[in-house]
């Protein structure tokens, strides 16, 4: 299947789901600054619009950076040494090597072209500095767009200082204005046509939407604030009672900044319109990270005074006034709080004395629901729970952080980690979870099960990392407190892992010895169908046996995974076990039975997103192809792998197994190519996004795509406009240049440049000046 070229723009911003108003000078300016710097930092006061700025500058960046624009938000994240992680989640990077992450995070952007949008830094400004500092120095085709309320403070650094949306000066008179020429009154009545379509405004009205304006000194969240009131109120009663609150104000902080005082004033008039139960119910909604469900504020906020069936009805209440952001989730909606309403809920929270009470009745709420993940591990719907846990991520974080301050609180720290150990590999977050681990284990060593277990789950991820001195300590050190104990569970899951460790060391005589010893110590136990270890150690069984040649085994050994994988509808490693046939029929040279049974399991991925297993499916049938002479093809597949295994942090391909048949496959298909030859095919396997790759993979219709290079889409395309611009492009013009000569406004040339962009297929104005040259030249 031929390899054509497609442009896809990647990353991970959010629609827009209200219009963008004003900001045209802002928009222009930073676009001109983010292509003279490779650190740009939008300042200002909470609630004036950094976040959105940010956002729809990014958003029109998009075509410059073809490795994508990433947001990584801050907000939710507390503790400043898990941000290289996040910001490696954010950017598809699984955390499944035992380098540090900000290591791994700076060789994964090496030689990617991207953009990061780190949103809400000002409480980690040092960890963001740092990480800042390490990506620009590592990376020269990355750019940072960073928020936050202080700069970052570091070389290179642009600080753009965001100004709150133009509004009628005081010392005009006011009916001279119409309500669309300011940006802050146009702001307000699309957001007042939003809650009430059937407005209309009177010239009162329209002079009180002026003066309001005025009086919140065009500051975007307090302007959405007010306007939401119009559901309640007129603009004048508004004013009137904004009025009243700003005199009250005179008499608070008077370090604050007039802005500050102004928001503070917009939400405190915010919390004065909430019922009493609204009220507390904002506060208590704070200690959420990241976001929530209805359940989780029935479990975690109710109290006497507010009872579990009230809270919908309040939680509707606060979305009714722009106090919670209703989002939908697949199926599901979830609710959270804007980051500056969050924090003003958890001064609330604080002074209310509830603080404590609330954070533990979090913790709770967060490890039993983890501990219901690990009882449906076994059966249909662990999937489902695994989508839970990622979706809650941010609270489970916040709960083990505040576990970690607790006295006792390190069996609940294990108990979470622990209950559920596949899915911190399946979501490729073993270093965090690892971390987790390590800092309990630290904190409190009672000899306990939990310790025990905690042991060889640390093992576990660190052989997962590659780090087998690491892993091997954790196994013995579990293997004796395990015998000192009796706790036969621990000894059976350390045996399998040192055999598993034997595996990624080429001793394969070894591994089998001591995965059969695991198998038996599982049934020995009555370890329940789909508990998970009996299926990792079949699978590892197969995989051992096969590598040394023991077909038969394997094949027994990867039919008994698979059946009860089917039996018990363990869907995660229903795949993994038709890999391990499809890699014993390869062994035995059976080539068309070996592909059949890794596409099915590829075809399986697409749900499942197990990139462990994408990744050696993919590499296993570049070897199928290497060996069936499609040369090309393999050269393709290897590239297709080589991305998705070092989006793991894994060099599992350097490691036995996967050693013993991905180097002898290279060395043929360089002989069989050529230097040359093989290293752009390899490229373009490489180029593919995990889709592209899927599809390639298994000869599906859809045309996947190497890197864009000059391969425009057809120049008739453009108007006979675009192609005057182009021409002036070619010439060195700027955008400014271009309307001068033209006679149109700036913002027109700038919108024909990106229209031809989008139609040629292009990134830079440098490939729109060599195809106007020769396509004049023709």
């Amino acid at each position: 299947m031929p390899v054509s070229v497609s442009r896809q723009l990647r990353g991970n911003l959010p629609v827009e789901v209200t219009s963008f108003v004003g900001r045209r000078r802002e928009l222009s300016e930073a676009r001109r600054l983010l292509g003279r710097t490779r650190l740009l930092t939008f300042t200002g006061v909470g609630g004036v619009g950094k976040t959105r700025l940010a956002l729809r500058v990014a958003r029109d960046a998009r075509r410059t950076f073809e490795d994508g624009v990433w947001l990584v938000e801050l907000a939710p994240l507390q503790d400043e040494e898990l941000l290289p992680q996040t910001v490696a989640s954010t950017l598809g990077l699984a955390d499944r090597s035992a380098r540090s992450a900000l290591d791994c995070l700076a060789d994964f952007v090496a030689d990617k072209r991207l953009l990061i949008v780190l949103d809400n830094c000002e409480h980690l400004l040092d960890a963001c500095a740092l990480l800042a500092g390490r990506l620009l120095g590592t990376a020269d085709g990355v750019r940072i767009l960073a928020t936050s309320r202080q700069p970052l403070g570091i070389g290179g650094e642009i600080v753009f200082e965001v100004a709150p949306l133009s509004v009628p000066a005081p010392d005009q008179p006011m009916p001279s204005y119409n309500l669309d020429e300011f940006e802050a009154t146009r702001l307000f009545m699309e957001r007042s046509a939003e809650a009430v379509p059937e407005l209309v405004v009177t010239d009162g009205a329209r002079r009180a939407v002026m003066r309001l304006c005025q009086r919140l000194d065009g500051i975007p969240l307090a302007i959405e604030l007010a306007a939401v009131r119009l559901r309640s109120l007129s603009p004048e009663q508004i004013l009137k009672r904004l009025d009243d609150r700003f005199r009250l104000l005179t008499g608070g902080d008077r370090t604050a900044s007039r802005r500050q005082q102004t928001l503070r004033a917009a939400i405190d008039w915010s919390h004065d319109l909430c019922s009493p139960g609204e009220r507390t119910l904002w506060g208590r909604l704070s200690i959420f990270a990241g976001g929530f469900d209805l359940q989780a504020a029935e479990d975690v906020c109710s109290s006497d005074a507010i009872p579990p069936e009230d809270i919908y009805d309040l939680v509707a209440g606060l979305i009714d006034k722009s106090i919670v952001v209703r989002e939908d989730h697949g199926g599901g909606v979830r609710y959270r709080l804007l980051e500056t309403i969050r924090q003003y809920g958890r001064t609330l929270l604080a002074e209310s004395g509830e603080e404590e009470l609330l954070r533990r009745r979090h913790r709770d709420h967060y490890q039993q629901m983890v501990m219901r993940s690990e009882e449906a591990s076994c059966g249909p719907h662990q999937l489902r729970h695994y989508e839970l846990l990622h979706l809650e991520h941010a609270n489970v974080r916040a709960a083990l952080d505040f576990c970690l301050t607790e006295p006792n609180g390190v069996p609940a720290v294990l108990r979470i980690v622990t209950a559920n150990w596949p899915y911190w590999i399946f979501y490729g977050i073993l270093g965090e979870g690892r971390r987790w681990l390590t800092l309990a284990l630290e904190q409190d060593q009672a000899p306990t099960a939990e310790r025990a277990k905690a042991m060889w789950v640390a093992g576990r991820f660190a052989l997962h990392q590659s780090d087998l001195a690491g892993g091997l300590a954790l196994l013995r050190e579990c293997t004796a407190l395990a015998n000192r104990l009796g706790d036969a569970s621990a000894e059976a899951h350390a045996t399998e892992l040192f055999g598993m460790a034997a595996l990624l060391q080429g001793d394969y005589s070894r591994a089998i010895a001591l995965q059969e010893d695991a198998l038996n110590r599982y049934r020995a136990i009555s370890e329940p169908p789909g508990g998970w270890g009996a299926e990792v150690t079949l699978y590892l069984l197969s995989l051992a046996a096969a590598a040394s040649g023991d077909l038969d085994r394997a094949a027994a050994f990867g039919e008994e995974c698979l059946t009860i994988c089917e039996l018990h509808g363990t869907d995660l490693y229903r795949p993994v076990a038709l890999w391990a046939l499809g890699f014993e029929r390869y062994r035995r040279g059976e080539l068309p039975q070996a592909a059949a049974l890794i596409e099915e399991s590829l075809r399986l991925q697409r749900s499942i997103h197990d990139l462990w297993n994408t990744a050696q499916c993919i590499e296993s049938l570049a070897w199928l192809a290497a060996a069936d002479g499609r040369h090309q093809r393999s050269a393709r597949l290897l590239g297709a792998a080589h991305t998705i295994w070092r989006s793991l942090g894994s060099s599992m391909p350097d490691i036995p197994p996967f050693a013993d048949f991905h180097a002898p496959c290279e060395r043929r298909l360089r002989g069989m190519l050529g230097d040359e030859a093989f290293t752009t095919a390899l490229e373009q396997g490489a180029d593919l996004t995990l889709d592209q790759a899927i599809t390639y993979a298994l000869n599906e219709k859809t045309a996947v795509s190497a890197r864009p290079e000059q391969a425009p889409r057809t120049p008739t395309a453009l108007t006979p406009r675009e192609h005057q611009v182009a021409e002036l492009v070619a010439q060195g013009l700027t955008n400014k240049d271009i309307a001068a000569t033209l006679v149109i406004a700036q913002r027109t040339a700038e919108g024909h440049v990106e229209h031809i962009l989008e139609k040629l297929g292009f990134t830079s104005r440098a490939q729109i000046a060599s195809w106007a040259t020769s396509h004049n030249a023709h």
